[in-house]
């Protein structure tokens, strides 16, 4: 396997593999980076020599941020809005980390958002640093929705109203409560993180292989976002791009700061900003 990126670095120990996300200044998920994950999905899902998947972020403050607003800015939309039985790209690349037979941690120390959320709501565990973590899904305040699995996730995750206060309140969400709520696994202390969670990733990666990938492949078949559903998600997307209310507000969120690194810190104020325009 090559993985010859250049804002994912991939190292392999053994049968654990390491991902370190590097986009500054917040991890933005540009369209480099959009194609960079979707390309690391495939040649992960096809690599036999791993076991066990770890994703960290090489900036502390921030695990990943959402998509592009801009690039949304830039879907074509002078056709209506068309359903389709075949998954888009996103959904396919998450869908890749849901179910490939290696086991997918994200050791989240950061803030992670938008669509960066619903990469990881797509791995088999997620892990906090204590009063550092922060989880938003922001979309419903610039006049979207999470197109990329975060509606059929993250109500399977953390049950039907939990995700509807996630997503509709568009407020951030501190690690304590995502861990109280099932979402995260844990959180540790910021100078422990590293080294609880490559322990377990270790431990795993040196039990029996098969044991492993049957074991996620059965976990996995209690549940799981259902083709209709992200269908219909992909679909509401689509719709609410073409929206004058959509457009507006996601272009008020670039003028007010949205993905410069100070206004993503302050994420929140920004939605407010957007709730009282």
């Amino acid at each position: 396997m090559a993985y010859d990126y250049e804002l994912l670095s991939v190292t392999k120990t053994g049968r654990l593999g390491e991902v370190i996300i590097s986009n500054p200044p917040i991890n933005l998920i540009t369209q480099q980076l959009f194609e960079e994950w979707m390309a690391l999905a495939e040649e992960l899902e096809a690599d036999s020599d791993l076991t066990v998947i770890l994703f960290k972020s090489a900036d502390p403050d921030f695990f990943m941020a959402h998509f592009d607003v801009e690039l949304i800015l830039s879907f074509p939309v002078d056709r209506p809005a068309e359903r389709s039985t075949d998954p888009n790209p996103f959904h396919v690349m998450c869908q890749r980390f849901r179910s490939m037979d290696k086991v997918t941690i994200a050791q989240v120390e950061g803030r992670v958002g938008g669509g960066g959320n619903e990469i990881i709501s797509n791995m088999d565990m997620r892990f906090g640093v204590q009063g550092k973590t922060i989880i938003n899904q922001m979309e419903v305040p610039l006049g979207i929705l999470p197109g990329g699995t975060g509606t059929q996730n993250l109500a399977q995750i953390v049950g039907h109203g939990r995700a509807m206060e996630v997503i509709l309140g568009g407020e951030d969400l501190d690690a304590e409560t995502a861990e109280r709520w099932g979402y995260l696994n844990r959180n540790y202390a910021a100078e422990d993180i590293d080294g609880k969670v490559r322990a377990l990733a270790q431990r795993i990666a040196g039990f029996p292989v098969e044991a492993v990938r049957f074991a996620k492949q059965s976990i996995n078949n209690a549940a799981g976002p259902s083709d209709k559903g992200l269908a219909e998600e992909s679909f509401l997307f689509q719709q609410l791009i073409r929206t004058p209310d959509a457009r507006s507000k996601m272009q008020q969120f670039l003028d007010i700061g949205g993905q410069t690194r100070d206004g993503e810190l302050q994420l929140d104020s920004l939605v407010n900003q957007l709730k009282n325009a």
